[in-house]
C-alpha cells in the first residue's frame, strides 16, 4: 500500500516542495512532481533558482531526457510509461492523483492559502476514508 505523507502548514508550498525535492534528490530517490500547468510552471522556475549552489536535475516527463533525469515534472500521470524508475510522487495539484497507488510513496504538500487548505482537507479525507495510513508533518506553530 502506498505510504502517504502530508506536509501541512508549510507557508509557501512551492518553496517547501523545492526543499523536499532537493532532499529526495540528495538521498538518491528519484521522483515525479504533479501539478496543474500554471503551478507546475511556477515550481519549475523556482526549482532553478531557490538554491543557487545546489542544482536539482529535472525536466518535463515528456522530454527525451526523462529516462535519465531523477526529477520529472508532469501535469498528468496518464501519459507516463510504466518503466520509469520514480517511485515517489509529489502532488502539488489540488485533486487526488488518479494513479497515485502505483507509487510506493506519495508526498502531499499543503500551504497556508485558503484554497490549498480546503483542497488538502478533501484529499486527506479521501485517503483516510479508503484506509490509507497517513503520516502528518505539520510545520510551524
Amino acid at each position: 500500500m502506498t505510504r502517504i505523507d502530508f506536509h501541512s502548514n508549510v507557508g509557501d508550498s512551492i518553496a517547501y516542495a523545492c526543499r523536499l525535492v532537493r532532499k529526495a534528490y540528495m538521498s538518491g530517490q528519484p521522483l515525479i512532481v504533479l501539478a496543474e500547468p500554471e503551478r507546475l510552471k511556477r515550481f519549475d522556475e523556482q526549482l532553478w533558482t531557490f538554491q543557487p549552489l545546489e542544482f536539482v536535475p529535472h525536466c518535463r516527463a515528456d522530454s527525451a531526457l526523462a529516462f535519465d533525469t531523477p526529477v520529472l515534472l508532469t501535469e498528468s500521470l496518464e501519459s507516463l510509461g510504466q518503466d520509469l524508475k520514480q517511485q515517489i510522487l509529489l502532488n502539488l495539484g489540488a485533486t487526488v492523483p488518479q494513479q497515485f497507488a502505483r507509487f510506493e510513496r506519495l508526498l502531499e504538500v499543503v500551504g497556508n492559502e485558503e484554497h490549498e487548505l480546503v483542497a488538502g482537507r478533501d484529499r486527506y479525507r479521501f485517503y483516510r476514508d479508503r484506509g490509507y495510513v497517513l503520516n502528518n508533518y505539520k510545520q510551524g506553530g
